[in-house]
């Protein structure tokens, strides 16, 4: 039979699987007809010895003669040796945005939700009309020009937006192959920073709360909430990222043991800690007033805290010291090397990677052991903040 619209609207739907009718007079076009009804135009060819089928299109959005039309071009594109399959496979690769490309690499690699969270929120709020364009569009010029754009108002942040755009490129380049195994990209366009040097310098902040300056802030401190309160003078003696400490839940607390645990951590290696005893009156005054499964709880009652931005800004204004909730990490490891504890200790309060030290490599810290020096630095940084008296205060000059 010759497909036309009667003949097509005539073919009946299988019971199950699918069915195929094909034309007498272009004998590999056909039509693929499915148990649900749907009917789809084919062209069935071998194409480099392998049987391959291409979907032209569907019968209600196509009439026969046009489904014919590309069937023709289809077959003369093959017998010139040219691959429809490989070719509508490249113009599908190449159509893909930076927003589906970020999606892939997201959910493909293991990342923590904060690194998600942040990828995605310094695209939307530096390269938003970059989401919809196709990443083969992105040019070396393009990438040039937004980053020297974005360092006139924060170098940091345009060179951040741009490694995690290098990224999710590179990513594609392995991602996105045709059907030869030829990548869509064959150049990452951020490269160009490098070879142009063109990066800024974006010096590692290092500050710290100097003993002069901590008896005003702990001061400010203790006139906050007392949840917010005990949050920051946590993030001082433990010297927890401000994520670690915020998350902390009862679950992993251990108040006969005076123990603590922070299982998702930075380096992905849980992270326990001794209490000392300014620490350990807090938790237990805290466990005693738990609203929820967490020690520092969010807004009314619910969740964690998430920011504490608003009280650092009323710490400040209040105090005079500017600080940001990582200083206060930088000041717990400056206090413990200036009381002269010995590295490995420190490192280990820090839950710091051994990286090339093979002699931290076969050192293993208790916990107990950390106990000692864990109360030291307490006592140290109560006494530089006028809290604790008969303690000397140790000099705080630089970030560790």
């Amino acid at each position: 039979m010759k497909l036309t619209k009667a003949t097509v609207a005539a073919l009946p739907a299988p019971a199950t699987g699918q069915a195929l009718y094909f034309d007498d007079e272009l004998p590999s076009f056909g039509v693929r007809v499915t148990s649900g009804g749907v009917k789809s135009f084919i062209l069935d060819r071998r194409i480099g010895g392998k049987k391959r089928r291409i979907t032209l299109g569907r019968a209600n959005q196509i009439a026969p003669e046009q489904a014919r039309i590309l069937a023709r071009k289809q077959i003369g594109e093959i017998l010139s040796g040219g691959d429809p399959v490989a070719t509508k496979r490249r113009q599908r690769l190449e159509g893909i945005t930076l927003a589906a490309a970020l999606a892939d690499y997201t959910s493909t690699r293991d990342l923590k939700p904060r690194t998600v969270s942040d990828m995605e929120t310094v695209f939307q709020r530096q390269i938003p009309g970059w989401l919809k364009k196709p990443v083969t569009a992105i040019t070396p010029d393009m990438v040039e020009r937004k980053h020297r754009e974005l360092g006139a108002k924060s170098q940091a942040q345009a060179d951040l937006c741009m490694r995690y755009l290098r990224a999710v490129i590179a990513f594609s380049t392995a991602r996105y192959v045709d059907s030869s195994g030829r990548p869509i990209i064959v150049d990452n366009p951020v490269a160009r920073l490098s070879r142009t040097k063109s990066w800024y310098r974006v010096e590692r902040r290092r500050t710290v709360l100097k003993a002069h300056q901590l008896a005003d802030w702990y001061a400010a401190v203790d006139t906050l909430p007392t949840n917010v309160r005990d949050y920051l003078v946590f993030l001082l003696l433990t010297g927890l990222r401000g994520g670690e400490g915020a998350a902390l839940s009862w679950d992993t607390v251990d108040l006969k043991a005076r123990l603590f645990t922070v299982e998702d951590t930075k380096n992905r290696r849980p992270h326990t800690l001794p209490t000392s005893d300014y620490l350990q009156e807090m938790l237990e005054r805290r466990h005693e007033a738990r609203t929820n499964e967490y020690v520092f709880t969010g807004l009314h009652g619910k969740g964690h805290i998430r920011s504490a931005d608003s009280a650092i800004r009323l710490v400040k204004q209040a105090s005079g010291v500017d600080f940001c909730r990582h200083d206060l990490r930088r000041t717990f490891a400056t206090t413990a090397e200036a009381l002269d504890l010995p590295a490995y200790a420190v490192k280990r309060l820090l839950n710091h990677a051994d990286g090339g030290d093979v002699t931290a490599g076969y050192i293993v810290t208790d916990v107990e052991r950390l106990r000692k020096p864990m109360q030291r630095i307490t006592d140290a940084l109560l006494a530089a903040c006028g809290a604790r008296a008969g303690v000397e205060v140790v000099a705080i000059e630089a970030a560790s």
